[in-house]
């Protein structure tokens, strides 16, 4: 399994549909998985540190594994199939017992962003899907990403 972290929330240009670009922690290799608005609002309203007046969907299931007494453990992209991803939450419940919810990517990686929790990718998924980084080093990356990732431009698109 690789680690990944969320590089990015952008906007397909030609679909105008949100991109997750998650990044491989020791390569520089990158998996983009196209989500839905919603998905990518709550992903970018955590990314910058926002908080919405009431509970965002995330933020409730943050909520209820906390109240009852359980944590995400870890994230994992498990598969794809036709071009959809799948993903599961190793939760441990409130008697130490560990176990896996089936969940769609987006919704795994809101969450884990909520918990501070580790996210990973199954090697077959990252090796079939990643694509090596179209910039030629981290600083273009991050002014790319800097430039790019705008919640004006989710709000436009949802509002």
């Amino acid at each position: 399994m690789r680690e990944a972290e969320v590089r990015a929330l952008l906007l397909d240009p030609t679909t105008k549909t949100p991109v997750l670009l998650l990044k491989d922690r020791n390569s520089s290799k990158a998996m983009p998985i196209w989500i839905g608005e919603p998905e990518a609002m709550s992903i970018a309203l955590e990314l910058q540190g926002h908080a919405f007046p009431r509970p965002l969907s995330h933020d409730l299931m943050k909520r209820l594994l906390e109240a009852l007494g359980g944590a995400l453990e870890r994230v994992v992209i498990s598969s794809v199939k036709e071009s959809t991803y799948y993903a599961t939450l190793v939760v441990r419940d409130g008697g130490g017992e560990l176990r896996e919810i089936d969940a769609r990517p987006s919704d795994a990686v809101a969450l884990a962003l909520r918990t501070r929790s580790p996210i990973y990718i199954e090697e077959e998924v990252f090796e079939q899907s990643a694509i090596e980084s179209p910039f030629g080093d981290e600083e273009q990356f991050e002014e790319f990403v800097d430039r790019e990732l705008r919640l004006s431009e989710f709000k436009r698109l949802v509002g």
